[in-house]
């Protein structure tokens, strides 16, 4: 009898979608762990899965049920760990490696999303919509001159990373006929300009940009990259714009250099912790426009990420190499423990 392939995930909300997809497939069990419920019942579910379906929200999931060396040791079925995002900040993809562990994420399916709400937030900002918005709601006496913005186009926009959302922000800056600079040291020159931006070096893209907008990952090498002496290089009266991750910039130097004028405002989406304290200081500043990691959260992006997980955990279970496979170099091994446990080539 051919072994039941289990795919676990936690009862968060997801797309309908992705539980469709999973059981139109007759030899797969998708279970569904209730995170307020018994440990041990979670833990017995993980302890029989192939497959772990996790949200990459770090502040959304409890610290237990993050992919880490301690809880891979009690899966010893693992043969995958599924990001139900672009990123995997839950999920210690080295320690997967260890483990023989794939990881698989869903990078690009929210990608469109993330570059709107991005060009969202520089609008935002440049404009003083929710400044705006408050006070005509709240006051009388003030006028129109005091809420007089700057237009973003014809601005000089700069990326700090140029990916799959990065790519899609300097396509629809063009819209506003915005000159694209962009720093990644990941990605050669030519390749930057067929992204649609200028390749620069980032002394060179926070002196020239009136806009700094961050589409980096975060890991060692960009964690607190953005602090009090990056900000103090940004051009003055430059905005600040976030929807990568938060700890990769400093909130209290963002809010320093704020209260002292040298920037004009910001629009972030990430912090560290999400959500932020309610006395916390840039939510004080009238020059900043706050949302909540919402950036990737649309009709639109979270069906793609739920169709693309279920998908591709399909064609994973079946022996099929994933086409976001973060650690590609543990595959071979994860092919060897998937004939093991499941049977079959």
């Amino acid at each position: 009898m051919a072994v039941r392939k289990r795919v676990c995930r936690f009862n968060v909300w997801i797309n309908p979608v992705f539980d469709a997809r999973l059981g139109a497939e007759p030899d797969i069990d998708l279970q569904v762990g209730d995170l307020k419920g018994p440990e041990d019942a979670l833990a017995a579910l993980l302890a029989h899965a192939h497959v772990l379906h996790v949200s990459p929200a770090r502040d959304e999931l409890p610290r237990r049920w993050h992919v880490t060396d301690a809880l891979l040791a009690d899966c010893p079925n693992l043969l995958a760990v599924s990001s139900a995002g672009a990123g995997f900040d839950t999920v210690d993809a080295a320690a997967c490696t260890r483990a023989g562990v794939a990881v698989v994420n869903q990078v690009g399916g929210n990608a469109r999303s993330v570059a709107e709400l991005a060009i969202g937030l520089m609008l935002a900002v440049s404009r003083k919509i929710c400044v705006s918005d408050r006070l005509l709601r709240t006051a009388r006496g003030f006028t129109r001159e005091s809420l007089m913005g700057h237009e973003i186009g014809g601005a000089t926009l700069g990326l700090i990373g140029i990916g799959h959302t990065g790519r899609e922000v300097a396509k629809l800056a063009r819209g506003f006929d915005m000159r694209v600079l962009a720093h990644d040291p990941l990605l050669p020159d030519a390749e930057i300009r067929a992204r649609g931006a200028e390749p620069v070096d980032r002394a060179r893209l926070l002196a020239e940009s009136d806009i700094v907008s961050l589409h980096c990952p975060l890991d060692d090498t960009t964690r607190g990259s953005f602090d009090a002496v990056s900000f103090a290089a940004m051009k003055p009266g430059a905005l600040f714009i976030t929807t990568a991750r938060g700890g990769v910039h400093d909130e209290a130097a963002l809010a320093a250099a704020l209260t002292a004028g040298h920037l004009a405002g910001a629009g972030l989406d990430v912090w560290a912790p999400e959500p932020p304290p309610l006395d916390a200081a840039l939510l004080r500043l009238d020059t900043v426009v706050a949302t909540y990691h919402t950036a990737g959260v649309t009709h639109e992006a979270r069906r793609n990420v739920a169709a693309w997980g279920a998908e591709q955990i399909v064609g994973l279970l079946r022996g099929e190499t994933p086409p976001r496979l973060v650690n590609p170099e543990v595959w071979p091994t994860v092919l060897e423990r998937r004939a093991r446990l499941l049977g079959g080539a």
